[in-house]
């Protein structure tokens, strides 16, 4: 196939590039800007389109890459919120992802966040660097014996729920579906609220929908323990962030650590250090010492990358040679 591959940077551009020369199935013509109504236009007389989190793929945006002749969506993430999967379904549009890449990559960077958060590395670091070596103000807890509750024990909260278990601590989980391998490991299934009123960490593992949008509101943080740890490294919307910022100033939560934000599309993956940020509730969260913000790098391994490539590509061989793909995702029916 021939692909336009939108939101390139420089890494998308050697995992992809490298896959496409150990295949040699596919053609990849690789463009900055991400794709969206004005940019849709680039994609004409390309058979796919590889696409990231940021791009826009709503039913006018499809319907422009159906009229230019493109017949299948490759997303290079496992997320595909960000997709009109009805409009899609309904211009023959095929759309694959990567349901897993590193779920370790995720499931390590969180755990970096939360002995970020709890030694105050990031305190630490800038004090050494301006010659303060005092330890006032940076005093943490050991892990072990504390209760961490993962919401969503796919296969990156499954990790996590490993690591944890692994420094000693209870950690409890919540799910639509219980995962048998994360009972083995010592995770126990608990009623959400319960697991708000029990964990001294809370992560977050799920996908967005309907149904987990804003999972965290104001009286999500009013049911968890005064100076709770948060802990976002799935999808930025399922965090009220007007809320969160409530939480912050009361106490009620104690440490905060992002790696998603709900308005990310205009910040995350740009060099913004010559600007002033106009996003008046993320500079906001960026005044609290307790809170620690990464720019949606979670997933950035070498191995993930290498994966992603692999996967990606494979969808879109087998979609031209099948018809169909194993990773290929539906609108829900009913």
């Amino acid at each position: 196939m021939k692909v336009a591959v939108f939101s390139t940077k420089p890494y998308d551009e050697q995992f992809l590039g490298q896959a496409s020369r150990d295949s040699q199935e596919h053609e990849l013509v690789f463009l900055e800007p991400r794709l969206n109504t004005t940019t849709a236009a680039l994609a004409k007389g390309f058979d796919a389109v590889c696409v990231f989190v940021n791009d826009q793929l709503d039913g006018a945006v499809l319907g422009q890459l159906a009229e230019g002749g493109t017949r299948a969506v490759a997303l290079r993430c496992a997320g595909f919120n960000n997709v009109d999967l009805k409009a899609a379904e309904r211009l023959g549009i095929d759309v694959v992802r990567v349901p897993a890449y590193s779920p370790y990559a995720v499931a390590e960077h969180t755990v970096a966040l939360i002995l970020t958060l709890n030694r105050q590395i990031h305190r630490a670091y800038h004090r050494i660097r301006d010659g303060n070596f005092a330890l006032d103000g940076l005093l943490g807890f050991d892990l072990r014996g504390r209760t961490v509750g993962v919401v969503g024990t796919g296969q990156i909260g499954l990790e996590v729920v490993r690591i944890m278990r692994g420094f000693g601590c209870r950690v409890l989980c919540h799910d639509l579906h219980t995962n048998p391998e994360a009972q083995q490991l010592g995770g126990e299934y608990v009623a959400l609220d319960d697991l708000f009123s029990q964990a001294d960490i809370v992560s977050l593992h799920c996908p967005l929908t309907p149904d987990t949008h804003h999972l965290i509101n104001a009286d999500a943080v009013a049911k968890m323990k005064q100076g709770v740890m948060l802990i976002n490294t799935s999808r930025g919307a399922m965090v009220d962030t007007a809320a969160i910022i409530e939480g912050l100033k009361s106490g009620q939560i104690g440490y905060l650590g992002l790696d998603v934000y709900e308005e990310e599309g205009d910040l995350f993956f740009e060099d913004l250090s010559n600007i002033v940020l106009k996003d008046d509730v993320f500079a906001r969260l960026l005044t609290f010492p307790n809170v620690v913000i990464t720019g949606h790098q979670a997933f950035f391994t070498r191995n993930a990358l290498e994966s992603i490539a692999r996967t990606t590509l494979g969808n879109l061989t087998e979609l031209e040679s099948t018809g169909h793909c194993a990773n290929r995702v539906t609108a829900p029916t009913g």
